[in-house]
């Protein structure tokens, strides 16, 4: 068995990092409002440290779970999840905002209705 008060206290940090991306990122129609001035990059470098904060405390509800708990929910792509914050803590320089902005619109509101589920469950 598994630490359940941590898992969810960890599961509340991630929903926290997915309003902040929602509410910094309200505005942002497309990937060039990240990138088409200052103000933008910085939105996009904020928004990405808070991928990597979510992919980080996913890798440790994996760890603590001992895969337990993730593949509870094969709805979502936790894997690439993860993955995306690899990509963006190891190669930074090449990150796509057209991606970073996809990811936003089509994969936020998915993780969050499945947090959701987990916390509710557990």
């Amino acid at each position: 068995m598994f630490d359940k008060d941590l898992v969810v206290s960890i599961l509340k940090q991630i929903d926290d990092a997915i309003e902040t991306i929602k509410f910094r990122t309200f505005q942002v129609q497309s990937a060039d409002d990240f990138t088409g001035t200052p103000e933008g990059m910085e939105k996009l470098d904020g928004v990405c440290m808070l991928f990597i904060a979510i992919g980080e405390a996913l890798k440790n509800v994996d760890k603590i779970t001992k895969g337990s708990l993730l593949s509870e929910y094969p709805e979502f792509d936790w894997k690439g999840a993860m993955g995306f914050r690899d990509i963006i803590a190891h190669h930074y320089f090449d990150i796509d905002a057209d991606q970073v902005y996809w990811i936003c619109v089509h994969n936020l509101e998915p993780l969050s209705n499945v947090r959701k589920r987990m916390k509710k469950e557990l």
